[in-house]
């Protein structure tokens, strides 16, 4: 099983020959792993992906200490990552801080896709349940989108369950059997055929059939060239300050020593008066 967190961005639609496909843009990936459960330890296998950033001061503390690890394994990671979720599948090999990204994805691939849909508040039957309304002849005044008698004569109350009014979307929805239709590796885009559930910039799940790609984060070389001049430069520094510091050493054991002579010779001159008293 394959799997990436996107961000919804936008519809649109891409040329195949002569046909015209309505697409879903979504901005997946790079996920970074962040927790892997198993069965011996937390009794079934998962594996925890996080995606997006959140600034620093919006982190609460459970979070920091969750994602800690992360800079222990690697310093190069992020822990101000603002999305994590679970999948119900643990590949081999796969390991604390490997990448996830689109190229794990192919053209054609087939994806079941879950997201929340957009909240409409409190609606009625027409919207809610799809209900015809009312005839609207005469005689009949105000009550085209109503939804009529609700309750039966002999029970006297409403049955649990009776379609009615109440709050629409939302919720949780997951569209099965969608299609990739285009890979972009260089933007970390998807294009999935048709509508995908929820607003703009709303969170995305992607999974499907097939063995999941993620790569190894390594330092660049670029970083440590980087590391090992700062070691470099900071060298001389360390050296110039240990200089300073034994000549100051030396400057103030010199000092000790003068100001004892002194005082040595100061004692031998002191004389006692006429009074007893000393100079």
């Amino acid at each position: 099983m394959k799997f990436i967190i996107g961000k919804k961005i936008e519809m649109t639609q891409i040329w195949q020959g002569d046909k015209v496909i309505a697409v879903t843009k979504v901005a997946a990936g790079p996920c970074t792993v962040t927790q892997i459960k198993t069965q011996e330890k937390d009794g079934y296998e998962s594996v925890q992906l996080g995606f997006g950033e959140r600034k620093e001061k919006n982190i609460k503390k459970p979070q920091k200490g969750h994602l800690a690890k992360l800079k222990v394994k690697n310093e190069i990671l992020k822990t101000n990552l603002r999305h994590l979720r679970e999948f119900r599948s643990l590949p081999e090999a796969i390991d604390l801080g490997d990448q996830v990204n689109v190229d794990t994805f192919q053209e054609g691939d087939i994806v079941n896709v879950t997201s929340n849909s957009k909240g409409k508040g409190f609606q009625g039957v027409v919207k809610r349940h799809g209900f015809s309304g009312s005839k609207m002849t005469h005689g009949n005044k105000d009550q085209q989108r109503m939804s009529g008698s609700v309750g039966a004569t002999g029970p006297a109350h409403v049955f649990k369950g009776t379609r009615m009014g109440g709050r629409t979307g939302g919720n949780q929805v997951t569209t099965t059997n969608v299609e990739i239709i285009k890979v972009d590796s260089e933007n970390n885009i998807l294009y999935i055929k048709g509508s995908v559930p929820g607003a703009r910039n709303g969170v995305v799940l992607v999974a499907g059939k097939g063995d999941l790609k993620f790569a190894k984060l390594e330092k660049p070389v670029e970083v440590v060239e980087e590391i090992q001049k700062e070691i470099k430069s900071e060298e001389p520094k360390a050296k110039e300050e240990e200089n300073i510091e034994a000549v100051v050493e030396e400057a103030a054991v010199k000092i000790k020593e003068e100001n004892k002579s002194t005082l040595d010779q100061d004692k031998k001159e002191e004389k006692p008066t006429e009074d007893g008293l000393k100079k």
